[in-house]
C-alpha cells in the first residue's frame, strides 16, 4: 500500500519523477538562482502555471544544489540531483577522485560500489575509467544515481541496480568499495557495529574481493581497525573528511595520512610506528600537525622531521627550535609563553595592539569565543594564541604564522 500525500502533494519518488520530465526541467533551470529569501513569492508565482507538488519539488532540489556546490563544484552541483542525506552523507568530489585514482593506479578496471548513495563515489570511478556496479536499497536513492550518471554522460559506465548490498554477488568485479551509512534517526553513529550494513559484514565482504576500499568515519577507535590493512586518513584543507581501510594492497599493516589538495602522503608501516616524542621545553617554533596525521598517529614522524618534541605527552603539538618546511604541519613562531591567565593575556594584546586574534585550542575547556570576548581585542595587529598544556600545566602561547 502506498503513502498517502495531501492534495497537491507527491511522493518523493514521483516527485523526483516529474523533476526528469520536460516540464520539471525546465522549472529547474528557472528556479536555479533562487534567493531563499524569494523562495515564497517565487513558488505563489510559480504555482499559477504549474502543479503545485512539482514547484515544491524544483525549489527543494534548487536548495540542494546550491548546498552541493561545496562538495560537487558548480559545474557538477548544478546538472546533479540530491536527496538530502544524499548531500549530507556525499563524499566531497576532490577526495572521492583521488581515492578513485588510487584504486585504478592498482590495476581495478571493474567496481561493486556498495551503499552507492546519490553516486558520488561511483561518477568519481567511472571518471577513472572504471566500470562501476552501483548499488542501493532505497527506490528514490537508485533513482537520483541512475539520474546523476545519465546528466553526467556516465551511463554507459554505471550501473545503478536496487537491492540490498548483503545480497549481491560481487565475484565478477575486480574490487568492492563499501560506503556503509553512519548515520541513523538520531544523527551521526559513532559504534562501527551500528553502521548500515556493520562494519564485520562489510570487512567480510572486503576480504572475499581481490582488492577493496572501505570508507568509514575518520574518528574510529585504532581498536576497532581489522588486522591486515592499511588504514589512511584523508583531509582536505586541513579538514579530516573520512578513513579508509585498503584491503590488498599486498603490504602490511599500516597508517598512511594524506593531505589533500597537494596529496601529500605520510605512511609508516604499523610494525615500525616511532615511539612517542619526548616532551620538551617550548622552543621557538610550535607546529601543529594536520589532523589526518594525528588521526593516524604519525605525529611522531613530524616530530623527527623538524627535530622537535612535544608541548605534553597527551597534546599533539609539536615544539623545535628549528623551522624546516612541511606538508604535514603548520609552523608557528613564538613570542610569548604565559601560564593561563586571562588578565595578562589581555595586557599583553593590548600592550601589542592585537585586534585579528586567532584562538587555537587543544586540551583546554576554554572556548575561543569566550576567552576573544573577555579580552576584547583592539588594535592592527594580528596574532595567534594556543590555548593547551605545557608539561601539564595550563598554559597560553602567543605567536604567529611562521615567514617560509
Amino acid at each position: 500500500m502506498g503513502l498517502v500525500n495531501a492534495p497537491g502533494q507527491l511522493s518523493p519518488l514521483d516527485a523526483f519523477a516529474a523533476l526528469l520530465t520536460d516540464e520539471g526541467r525546465a522549472l529547474l533551470d528557472e528556479v536555479r538562482d533562487t534567493d531563499p529569501a524569494q523562495e515564497l513569492a517565487v513558488a505563489t508565482r510559480l504555482r499559477r502555471d504549474h502543479p503545485a507538488g512539482l514547484v515544491s519539488a524544483a525549489l527543494g532540489q534548487a536548495r540542494l544544489r546550491q548546498r552541493a556546490v561545496a562538495k560537487f563544484g558548480a559545474g557538477d552541483a548544478g546538472r546533479m540531483f540530491f536527496t538530502p542525506n544524499g548531500v549530507e552523507q556525499a563524499t566531497r568530489t576532490s577526495v572521492a577522485t583521488y581515492r578513485a585514482r588510487r584504486i585504478r593506479e592498482q590495476g581495478v578496471r571493474s567496481v561493486a560500489d556498495l551503499c552507492c548513495g546519490i553516486g558520488g563515489d561511483a561518477v568519481a570511478l567511472a571518471r577513472a575509467g572504471i566500470t562501476v556496479l552501483a548499488v542501493d536499497r532505497d527506490p528514490l536513492t537508485c533513482a537520483v544515481a541512475r539520474a546523476n550518471a545519465g546528466v553526467l554522460g556516465l551511463a554507459d559506465l554505471i550501473e545503478v541496480r536496487e537491492a540490498d548490498v548483503t545480497e549481491v554477488d560481487t565475484a565478477p568485479y575486480d574490487a568492492v568499495f563499501v560506503d556503509p551509512a553512519r548515520r541513523g534517526g538520531r544523527g551521526r553513529v559513532f559504534d562501527p557495529e551500528a553502521y548500515s550494513p556493520p562494519l564485520s559484514w562489510a570487512v567480510e565482504a572486503a576480504r572475499r574481493a581481490p582488492r577493496a576500499a572501505l570508507k568509514i568515519a575518520p574518528g574510529v577507535p585504532h581498536e576497532a581497525i581489522p588486522d591486515g590493512v592499511e588504514t589512511e586518513w584523508i583531509s582536505d584543507g586541513g579538514d579530516v573528511k573520512e578513513a579508509v581501510l585498503w584491503f590488498g594492497t599486498a603490504g602490511p599493516d599500516a597508517r598512511r595520512a594524506t593531505l589533500l589538495p597537494g596529496g601529500a602522503s605520510l605512511f609508516s608501516p604499523l610494525a615500525t610506528l616511532p615511539p612517542d616524542p619526548a616532551v620538551r621545553p617550548v622552543g621557538r617554533y610550535l607546529y601543529e600537525p594536520d589532523g589526518a596525521v594525528i588521526r593516524a598517529h604519525l605525529v611522531a614522524e613530524v616530530a623527527r622531521e623538524v627535530s622537535g618534541g612535544l608541548l605534553d605527552e597527551t597534546i599533539a603539538y609539536v615544539t623545535s627550535d628549528t623551522l624546516r618546511p612541511t606538508p604535514y604541519a603548520t609552523a608557528y613562531e613564538i613570542t610569548d609563553h604565559l601560564p593561563f591567565n586571562v588578565k595578562r593575556l589581555k595586557a599583553l594584546l593590548r600592550q601589542r595592539e592585537v585586534g585579528i586574534l586567532t584562538v587555537k585550542k587543544r586540551g583546554s575547556p576554554v572556548e575561543p569565543e569566550e576567552l576573544r570576548r573577555k579580552v576584547k581585542p583592539q588594535g592592527p595587529h594580528a596574532a595567534t594564541v594556543f590555548l593547551t598544556r605545557v608539561h601539564n600545566a595550563p598554559a597560553m602561547l602567543l605567536g604567529h604564522p611562521a615567514a617560509r
